[in-house]
């Protein structure tokens, strides 16, 4: 299992970036990914989730309407759009699997991260 975001950068307050998750080592249509983030010095949060078709998705108060989270089961890509940028959502932010091999129990694999920078 393989997962490698993309996307982060430095942005200013109000603007806007695309997260990018791509995954590989096992069957990502049958999966529900999850983005969350990392703060300096704070506790890693969960952002928002998405099921394996896409159909369903469910987000953190703080990225409500905000950020959508999307996916494209053809590239083996989930993606978060992140608008209206605050520097409060500067943080570390990671894709995530809970993949469950075959006789196994289920594990959660994580990107390395993608840092996002809100700050004028």
């Amino acid at each position: 299992v393989q997962l490698v975001e993309s996307g982060g950068g430095l942005v200013q307050p109000g603007g806007s970036l695309r997260l990018s998750c791509v995954a590989s080592g096992f069957t990502f249509s049958s999966y529900a990914m999850s983005w969350y983030r990392q703060a300096s010095g704070k506790e890693r949060e969960l952002v928002a989730g998405i099921t394996n078709s896409g159909g369903t998705s469910a987000y953190a108060d703080s990225a409500k309407g905000r950020f959508p989270i999307s996916r494209d089961n053809t590239k083996n890509t989930v993606y978060l759009q992140m608008n209206s940028l605050k520097p409060e959502d500067t943080a570390v932010y990671y894709c995530k699997v809970r993949y469950t091999p075959y006789g196994g129990g289920p594990m959660d694999y994580w990107g390395k991260g993608t840092l996002v920078t809100v700050s004028s």
